[in-house]
């Protein structure tokens, strides 16, 4: 049976974060929530994702200060975050003390729909998160990174949708990070999970290869319950589908999302002059506003694109980009079909890179490389390649267990190491997360408030500063 579809708008996470790197700020936020709090919105999509680390490290905010100022806006609508499952927002697991007590301050601060997903769809990486925000009352929202490749069948996403509804999650999101879901796909994939579980499906995905306003009619049409757009001026290209387009379409049927155009437009012209300026500025490249159908024929998110770019500029090889691009597949494929999503895009693209310019494949490997081999990201879907593990590994035996339950508690080692500097509960965490762009942050932080007490101070004395 046909039901209005409901929109969580993603341009304050990721449709700022697809095309200009996160770097909108919090003032340049703030004027407008009063008006997107009144458009009916599922949820906004704020937190999370890169920009914790982008407002510490680019930014010099503190993230925990802009979700208290965006709750305080917000009165009406749900706001949500994305969640790298153990790995929080950061690059490698945490313990699991660590990742209770984000979940716990992260919806003590402001945050009401928590979505969690991993690299590698290893369901045991989430189950603590997972568990965290059922106890803080939070919504929790497991994502399946979508993927291409001979493991990833129907059976396969239904199999796992069934064994995330049994965990305890609230909804189901398809995360499809690089815009492979093409709309037939998406209305038999849909149509599949619908038949299997009860709780509610969401697709998110990326414009990056001209298809994703298609594939949200027909998943629409197939019974999806909702889905994540961006308001215009920072939609299409490697961001999301046009908010005000989806609901125009919409329109008049039964999936009508009753949002109101007008206040859209209002949200819209807002945005627009801080588009402008990213194009002006470089900060928008031109390039990620348009369609790349690479994307469909190599399975590289755009962002990943770009890091593969710069990677061959810095060595002078730019000519060698084609020749990464049949490698990535392959390299892929060694490591056992991971989905491509962070941190497994990073680790395929950078092995990739290095197997084309060292002349021989695996003759030097990452870290990273060697880290997913041994089993410290997690199980992927299919076995890895054993030449290549013997090569980089050697007899080396890799973990079987879930990689967090060889880490040890972390948070008292953690307060202790930033007691220094901690002036809220919140601060650890960041620094647990970032620990040297968190202490320079604090640094900074501490600074700017020795001069404003200095600045006062002369005001007292009747004497101002030059």
């Amino acid at each position: 049976m046909a039901k209005p579809v409901k929109i969580t708008e993603t341009i304050l996470r990721d449709a700022q974060q697809s095309l200009i790197a996160t770097r909108m700020s919090t003032e340049e936020m703030l004027p407008i929530i009063e008006t997107m709090d009144q458009v009916g919105y599922h949820a906004v999509e704020c937190w999370g994702g890169a920009t914790f680390d982008s407002c510490l490290r680019f930014l010099k905010e503190d993230p925990w200060e802009r979700l208290r100022k965006f709750r305080d806006g917000f009165k009406n609508t749900k706001l949500q975050m994305l969640f790298r499952g153990q790995n929080i927002l950061g690059y490698r697991p945490y313990a699991d003390d660590v990742v209770e007590y984000f979940v716990q301050k992260s919806v003590a601060n402001g945050i009401d729909i928590i979505r969690i997903f991993d690299c590698l769809n290893d369901l045991r990486n989430l189950q603590t998160a997972v568990n965290a925000a059922n106890k803080e009352g939070a919504h929790s929202q497991i994502a399946l990174s979508y993927t291409l490749g001979d493991a990833y069948t129907l059976d396969y996403w239904t199999g796992i949708a069934k064994r995330i509804e049994d965990m305890g999650a609230d909804s189901i999101c398809i995360k499809d990070m690089a815009g492979l879901l093409v709309p037939y796909e998406a209305s038999k994939l849909v149509t599949a999970l619908k038949e299997t579980v009860d709780i509610p499906i969401e697709l998110h995905t990326h414009y990056t290869s001209g298809v994703a306003s298609m594939t949200y009619l027909k998943a629409v049409e197939a019974g999806v319950d909702i889905i994540d757009t961006a308001i215009s001026p920072f939609a299409m290209g490697t961001s999301q589908p046009a908010t005000e387009v989806m609901v125009e379409t919409f329109k008049g049927t039964p999936y009508d999302t009753g949002l109101d155009q007008s206040k859209l437009s209002l949200i819209a012209d807002h945005f627009r002059p801080i588009r402008d300026k990213a194009l002006e500025s470089g900060l928008l490249n031109p390039k990620n506003m348009g369609v790349d159908i690479q994307t469909l024929l190599y399975q590289v998110p755009g962002g990943m694109l770009s890091n593969l770019t710069s990677q061959l500029k810095e060595q002078g090889a730019e000519d060698k980009f084609y020749d990464v691009l049949k490698e990535v597949p392959r390299v892929r494929k060694d490591l056992g079909e991971p989905p491509l999503v962070t941190p497994s895009s990073q680790i395929v693209g950078t092995q990739s890179v290095f197997n084309v310019l060292m002349g021989e494949r695996y003759k030097m490997a990452t870290k990273e490389t060697k880290d997913i081999l041994l089993g410290k990201y997690g199980a992927t879907v299919k076995p890895m390649d054993e030449d290549v593990k013997k090569k980089v590994i050697g007899d080396q035996e890799p973990i079987t267990c879930r990689p967090a339950d060889l880490i040890d508690p972390e948070m008292d080692t953690l307060r202790e190491e930033c007691a220094v500097y901690a002036k809220q509960d919140e601060d650890v965490l960041s620094y647990a997360l970032f620990p040297q762009v968190a202490t320079d942050f604090f640094k900074y932080r501490d600074a700017q408030e020795t001069k404003i007490d200095a600045e006062l101070g002369s005001k007292e004395n009747g004497s101002y500063p030059v």
